[in-house]
Formats: structure tokens, sequence, C-alpha cells
């Protein structure tokens, strides 16, 4: 086993770092191609784009390790569903009012809408 991460740690270094220069590289080229015909912005060189996408990466994507605290939340959730018993399950199908989750609410039709005019 420890042969096999002597192997795999240097591997995962070097597909790291040309993840991040390929990144960088297609985050300037796809800028300097398409923003400044569009908008009039100056072109970016690549740590400007490596910024952006290190930005685009906190505002817009997960945080790692973080990002996977939702799904925990969630089997958390599911599993203490699965722990209620009828009455408490309708009354937080009631709390909720269909707002949220994938709580097995009774299928109930919506009334049709009349019509406008």
């Amino acid at each position: 086993m420890r042969k096999k991460w002597f192997y795999l740690a240097p591997l995962a270094i070097v597909a790291i770092v040309l993840f991040v220069i390929l990144g960088g590289e297609i985050v300037m080229r796809l800028w300097n191609w398409l923003v400044p015909g569009l908008t009039g912005w100056h072109q970016i060189t690549f740590w400007e784009a490596l910024g952006l996408l290190v930005l685009c990466r906190i505002l817009f994507g997960g945080h790692g390790m973080l990002g996977s605290s939702r799904s925990n939340m969630r089997r958390r959730m599911a599993e203490k569903w699965d722990r209620m018993t009828p009455e408490e399950r309708e009354k937080a199908r009631q709390r909720f009012g269909g707002r949220c989750g994938p709580f097995d609410a009774p299928d109930v039709q919506p009334e049709p809408k009349p019509p406008v005019g």
C-alpha cells in the first residue's frame, strides 16, 4: 500500500498543476476572445485569469469539503424523517407547507386556475 502512495502523490501534484495551468489558460483565452469585443474592456494576463478562476470558485463553486456538508445535512434529515411517526410527519408537512424538501407529501391536485379574459 505504501508503494501505491509513493507513485500516486507526485502524479496527483502534477495533475493539480496541469489543471491550474490549463484552467487559467482557458479562462484567459476565452476572456481575451470575447470580452474586449463585446464590452471594450482590456485583455487580461494569465495571472488575472487565474485570479478570476479562483474568484468564481469562491463565489459560485463549492468549497471543497464544505460543499459535502449539504449532502450530509440531507442524509441526516432523511434519517430523521424515517424515524418520525406518521403524526410527526404530518405536523412537519403542515409546518413546511410544501415549501421545501422531498417530504413524501400526499398527492393533492392543485385547483385549476380560471381562464383570464
